[in-house]
């Protein structure tokens, strides 16, 4: 039975080059970075190459990028000096974020007493941008945006150059979790002024366990723990070397390849919509190839079945109901939850989520298997 992966915005799989690299990496650069014989220079100067390279992406200078163990970890530490660093006072953002954002932002509520709010959402998940400014400009308390630029279940693109506006126009500080964006579409951070984004590797055909973020230079940052004095003193702990070559190769070939590969999976995700059968709903904004990634497609079928993606697994198509990193709670999804009513969010949801991997004849397989199953 073939095994058909539909599963890239929890993870893809990683490109055969950035393997060759990170185990040339492991086999002839095994020094620690901050030793300060011939061993840990050449690693040093591999870690500080690809931060060089990578912050070329973003037109950013290499002393505003900081390496971390991915994307979660970036935003803790994002929104973690925010409050306790740069004297932030009040958090707006929505309830459909990343669990890495929604939790990070209710412990920091907790432990100091900020304040937090919830931006309106549209039924399809669109953040209502008069409400944002509303908020904006209730207080001159200082305040962090923390909106993600594309939701990682339903697919949704946020109007960031509106939210960037309204950030300067406020005088707010502004972080988005960018994790499914990096490598999939290009940002220019000195025409889209946001002060803080993160990516994890993983989701771009890198290594998981390595990510970055990127905080503009005036931003003075601390630790969340500590120990030695890596990462500009902001991250202690041994650079994965190997790891962050890997990414920096992933992200090369992922921006060499953009259009060409964006173009592709586009074409996908439009033949897997052309060719579903009636009498279904897609989540959010998926549906609509303008409005959403074209990576992610979040499907709600007129059933209630538990067994879904279990039958689909068994069937050896994988996918997800919402994100991988709380599928293993058994709780549902909570974007799901918020935007749609409880007869509409208990039945059964599917993400199929597209890579350059991907073929059509696969998806003319796993067409044929939705029939058989629902």
């Amino acid at each position: 039975m073939q095994s058909i992966y539909l599963d890239n915005a929890a993870t893809t799989p990683m490109d055969p080059e950035v393997v060759k690299a990170m185990q040339e990496s492991m086999l002839d650069n095994f020094g620690n970075p901050s030793s300060i014989h011939q061993f840990g220079r050449k690693a040093k100067v591999a870690i500080e190459t690809a931060r060089k390279n990578i912050a070329k992406h973003f037109n950013v200078s290499a002393n505003e990028i900081y390496f971390t163990a991915g994307g979660t970890e970036a935003d803790n530490l994002v929104l973690n000096n925010a409050v306790e660093n740069l004297e932030v006072k009040r958090i707006i953002t929505s309830k459909i974020e990343h669990h890495a954002v929604l939790h990070t932002v209710e412990a920091l509520q907790n432990k100091y007493g900020i304040e937090v709010f919830y931006v309106k959402l549209d039924e399809f998940g669109q953040v209502d941008l008069n409400d944002l400014e509303s908020l904006l400009k209730q207080t001159d308390a200082k305040t962090l945006v923390s909106l993600m630029m594309v939701n990682n279940e339903i697919g949704n693109i946020l109007p960031v150059n509106d939210v960037c506006s309204l950030c300067k126009k406020y005088n707010t500080l502004f972080h988005s979790d960018t994790v499914q964006v990096i490598g999939h579409y290009n940002i220019d951070l000195k025409k889209t002024p946001i002060d803080f984004i993160v990516a994890s590797a993983h989701k771009f055909h890198g290594p998981k366990g390595v990510g970055f973020f990127y905080s503009k230079k005036e931003h003075s940052l601390r630790p969340m723990f500590f120990g030695g004095g890596q990462e500009k003193g902001v991250r202690a702990s041994t650079e994965n070397v190997h790891a962050i070559i890997g990414m920096e190769k992933a992200l090369t070939i992922s921006y060499e390849n953009l259009e060409k590969d964006k173009e592709y999976v586009s074409s996908l995700k439009s033949y897997f919509i052309e060719n579903l059968e009636d009498n279904f709903v897609f989540n959010g904004m998926s549906g609509d190839v303008e409005k959403s990634t074209y990576t992610v497609l979040n499907v709600r079928f007129p059933i209630v079945d538990k067994m879904l993606l279990f039958n689909l697994d068994l069937a050896g198509v994988s996918v997800s109901g919402g994100s991988a990193c709380q599928s293993g709670a058994n709780k549902g999804s909570h974007v799901l939850k918020e935007l749609l009513l409880k007869d509409d969010a208990e039945k059964s949801s599917v993400r199929f989520s597209f890579s350059k991997y991907n073929s059509v004849e696969e998806l003319n397989l796993v067409l044929e298997k939705l029939k058989k199953i629902i």
